[in-house]
């Protein structure tokens, strides 16, 4: 029998490589600007088209590269920055592995140019699939310019892989962002189709962040530093009060190096116990520098995995570290005792009647010679509600029916699985409905009571209208008398420049005005005055961006993102007559049972359930 194991080709070999290393355009543009920072250079730029599936230059002025040393960059394993096994153990450098390059000449047009600050004359190199199709000397300044066309251009494959130019723009700008903030001493900028995203000269690194997030993030950035004989901690993370639902502002680096780390990322969490809600993310850059003996960085091919030799100890500085911050600059949680208590429906005309106090809580005057204190709002609403829990217990013993017997809202649930509609509207109830906690609307049926979780619903209805007004196209909207700026970060700005005419579509009046700046000249008719309109443009993007890897269309994900961003809150009271209005514009939608999210809007509970728990 023939032998059947064969060494591989170069080219397939240099394929396989680029599959590990080369997963999208962001990778690319990751390794060229990781190779111009080992190359020494104060100056990079990085020039994208078509969100790099046409084309990813990368210019810097550092050391440039011999005739010899620019050819022998092509292969595997060529690399100038370890000579033997140890030196995997005290790696100062980004790259190290020598496969970049070698992976990105193998499913690309790749244009070379180098030329070190000694020499007269560079060096071209025109690459195809591995194979040189050109090498001459040319005129050309010094350092390195690569330039990378057509990726993937003989993997079709893999090609059609890659999402949407708005998908693979983010990621771009994502490797971008972790290469420019981990050295904040180096001038970078950003061109995509010939226009600039962002222009970041040399400075510290607090500057760094406000010129890539936005100068909103300076009053939200508390610093953090401490430094001991194992690693120093540095960096910034933020306030609780502007954590956001979704992630992207968690990063992590290790002696300069982005890395991701679920492990460090709880020790951060757990600082901020008791001062985020659970589907909160708090902004935070850390850097750690560590002796890199300590650690593993060679665990996989796009080197964001790491290992410590004492995880445990990395975990307790870094949440000590942050919790020590937070406390230093007094943010602390606070309690809020005045969170609504009670369950009965006449709490909302009893607070009505009471005075109000400056911070919105309802407060009682006490009368002049009073003999002791008066009772707080919270006890006086407790003997109220003890007082209901007694009300009409001896007509229930007796089940005898007056006027003084609790009424139900006529429905067939029990039979049918139908609400009660014989009048054409949900409104036809003898019971009104009544909070819980600010957070879920109780209303009474015949079988039972229904627990509608207020956002949920809102969300659903929010969302069905919206996706009608995307579809006709008839949006009312209220002109503002003082046109309001917003300037968001460059990623966001990317974004919002592509849905833009989708949202005025819905009733907003937005135009841009320079370089990641927005007018707002009108909001929907149904907004004035209930909402900040520039927080619910910022809520909007977020939740865009969180629904972007569910592969819906932009009409979707725009009505759904918008729905989100809008829809009434947890915590919000609301009045018996917007408590039935939601109801009855919930039951009047297509789906009215689940959320555009997929959380359910309301619960049935039958009184038999509650009957044989008590017999239990």
């Amino acid at each position: 029998m023939a032998d059947i194991i064969q060494l591989l080709p170069d080219a397939i070999a240099n394929q396989i490589a680029a599959g590990e290393v080369i997963q999208r355009p962001a990778s690319v543009v990751k390794e060229l600007m990781e190779n111009a920072i080992d190359a020494g250079s104060t100056s990079v730029k990085l020039i994208v088209k078509d969100s790099g599936k046409t084309l990813i230059q990368v210019i810097d002025n550092g050391c440039g590269m011999s005739e010899t040393d620019a050819r022998m960059s092509l292969q595997r394993h060529a690399t100038s920055k370890i000579r033997q096994a140890e030196d995997l153990f005290a790696i100062r450098t980004m790259g190290f592995r020598g496969e970049a390059m070698a992976s990105i000449a193998a499913v690309a047009h790749m244009e070379m140019r180098t030329r070190r600050q000694t020499e007269e004359l560079g060096v071209r190199l025109v690459v195809e699939g591995s194979e040189i199709k050109t090498q001459e000397a040319c005129q050309c300044t010094s350092g390195t310019s690569i330039s990378v066309k057509n990726l993937f251009f003989n993997v079709p494959a893999r090609r059609n892989f890659l999402k949407s130019n708005t998908v693979e723009m983010r990621h771009i700008l994502d490797e971008f962002q972790h290469v420019a903030l981990a050295h904040p001493d180096i001038f970078f900028s950003l061109h995509h189709n010939n226009s600039e995203v962002f222009h970041l000269p040399a400075g510290n690194l607090r500057q760094r962040i406000i010129s890539i997030f936005g100068n909103q993030y300076n009053k939200r950035l508390v610093p953090v530093s401490e430094e001991t004989d194992v690693l120093k901690l540095y960096g910034f993370v933020g306030k609780p009060e502007f954590a956001k639902k979704t992630r992207g502002e968690q990063l992590f680096f290790v002696n300069q190096r982005f890395i991701k780390s679920g492990y460090l990322n709880h020790a951060v969490m757990t600082a901020y116990e008791g001062l985020l809600t659970k589907d909160a993310y708090p902004l935070y850059i850390v850097f750690i520098d560590i002796d890199p003996e300590r650690i593993d960085i060679n665990v996989h091919p796009t080197k964001q995995e790491i290992k410590f030799d004492d995880e445990r100890l990395v975990y307790n500085y870094l949440r000590v570290a942050v919790r020590h911050a937070l406390g230093q600059y007094s943010i602390m949680p606070t309690l809020d005792f005045n969170q609504e208590t009670s369950f009965a429906p006449d709490r909302l005309n009893a607070a009505a009647k009471q005075q109000t106090s400056s911070s919105g809580y309802p407060t009682i005057k006490p009368e002049k010679g009073a003999g002791r204190p008066e009772p707080s709002p919270l006890q006086i609403s407790n003997q109220k509600n003890w007082s209901k829990l007694y009300d009409g217990l001896d007509e229930f013993v007796t089940q005898e029916e007056d006027a003084s017997a609790p009424v139900t809202i006529e429905s067939e649930w029990s039979g049918g699985n139908t609400l009660d509609d014989t009048t054409g509207s949900f409104s036809q109830q003898k019971s009104v409905p009544y909070q819980v906690h600010a957070t879920y609307i109780v209303s009474p049926i015949k079988s039972g009571f229904l627990v509608i979780d207020q956002q949920a619903a809102h969300e659903r209805i929010l969302y069905e209208q919206y996706l009608a007004v995307l579809e006709k196209q008839s949006a009312l909207s209220q002109k503002q008398l003082f046109p309001r700026s917003i300037t968001l970060p460059p990623a966001d700005a990317t974004l919002m420049q592509e849905i833009l005419p989708k949202i005025n579509l819905l009733g907003f009046d937005i135009q841009e005005f320079g370089t990641h700046t927005f007018v707002i000249n009108g909001i929907p008719a149904e907004m004035t005055g209930k909402q900040d309109e520039a927080k619910v443009i910022e809520g909007l993007l977020e939740q865009y961006k969180r629904n972007i890897d569910l592969k819906l269309d932009v009409r979707e994900n725009i009505a759904r993102a918008m729905a989100r961003s809008t829809a009434i809150r947890k915590g919000q009271n609301m009045t018996v007559e917007e408590m039935q209005s939601l109801i009855d514009k919930l039951f009047a939608c297509a789906l009215p049972f689940r959320s555009p999210t997929g959380r359910s809007c309301f619960l049935t509970f039958e009184l038999e359930e509650f009957a044989k728990r008590f017999d239990a």
